[in-house]
């Protein structure tokens, strides 16, 4: 099973393989498609059960036109019955627009589900996809787990440039398995679509 923070991995894809200026589509990925690339890398035979994808949503009243596009992007990946997607409406700062709307409670979310359905097995093995710090402590209490006979195993995936300090989340003391992604990785599960266009 493969989580994914999304914003981070949109984020840091963006920050890596291109420009400031290009267009905000640039920095997405197909989550099922990223995931079944990183599954097809782990040591021995595996399948991809499922993609569970983590991401703000816009206000529909606020703003309507990016709750749209979100929307639709949602759709899109909710077209594969093997991708979950969680959402929590962003909060909206008291200046906003001028100010921008944030994500709250998502690595919370994710952190959760990453411990719960390890304890409950519902996954051999979870990859973590974020550089967000405060999925730390979700890392450390399934490693743990899995010095217990029967529990799942933890696996990170992040993305490497070439001649840059690639980022990576890390928990003292555990050695965990990390699917460095390239950027012809990247290339290859991009999602070019623009969500704005209905």
């Amino acid at each position: 099973m493969v989580f994914l923070d999304y914003q981070n991995v949109y984020r840091r894809a963006r920050d890596a393989f291109h420009d400031v200026l290009d267009p905000t589509y640039c920095g997405q990925v197909v989550p099922v498609r990223l995931a079944e690339l990183i599954v097809g890398r782990g040591l021995g035979a595996r399948s991809l059960e499922q993609v569970r994808v983590y991401r703000g949503q816009p206000d529909a009243t606020r703003d309507p036109r990016s709750y749209g596009a979100n929307s639709r992007q949602c759709a899109s990946w909710s077209s594969d019955a093997r991708t979950e997607v969680l959402v929590r409406t962003l909060r909206y700062p008291q200046n906003w627009p001028a100010e921008r709307a944030q994500e709250k409670g998502i690595d919370v979310a994710l952190a959760i589900d990453f411990v719960m359905m390890a304890v409950r097995r519902e996954y051999d093995v979870g990859v973590l996809m974020s550089t967000d710090t405060d999925l730390k402590p979700a890392l450390e209490a399934v490693a743990a787990l899995k010095k217990t006979n029967g529990y799942p195993q933890a696996e990170l995936a992040a993305w490497s440039v070439p001649g840059a300090h690639s980022r990576r989340l890390a928990v003292p003391g555990v050695n965990l398995w990390c699917h460095w992604l390239t950027e012809a990785d990247y290339r290859s599960v991009m999602d070019y679509r623009d969500y704005n266009i209905a």
